[in-house]
């Protein structure tokens, strides 16, 4: 079992940042994806980015490519989601989540085995 933990949310207006983070636990040495989910208020949950336990393979949700960048730190059992460029689109609850696969990534929330809580992003003036 992988337990993940988001943080880093909040209110930034249009054009602001803010940076994700999403620190595992659980399964000391096993590789693992990471992907990062949102749902707007009153819409389906979306992917918005995933990236391999390697980082050799990342893949983005078409709306947020060149704003959103997602990374990881393996040492820190830490993935980041930094967002650029915020627009009131973005807002919503963020969730990194895992499939606990190795060499692969989804941005379909079906494979998913292991779910955060969330952290809350709002983009408004």
């Amino acid at each position: 079992q992988l337990q993940l933990v988001e943080s880093g949310g909040g209110l930034v207006q249009p054009g602001g940042s803010l940076r994700l983070s999403c620190i595992a636990s659980g399964l000391t040495g096993k590789p693992y994806d990471i992907s990062w989910f949102r749902q707007a208020p009153g819409k389906e949950r979306e992917g918005v980015a995933c990236i391999t336990y390697s980082g050799r393979a990342i893949d983005y949700k078409d709306p947020v490519k060149g704003r959103f960048t997602i990374s990881r730190d393996n040492g820190k059992n830490t993935a980041y989601l930094q967002m650029n460029s915020l627009k009131p689109e973005d807002t919503g609850n963020y969730y990194c989540a895992s499939g606990l696969v190795d060499g692969g990534c989804t941005l379909s929330s079906g494979g998913m085995k292991n779910w955060g809580k969330g952290t809350l992003v709002t983009v408004s003036s």
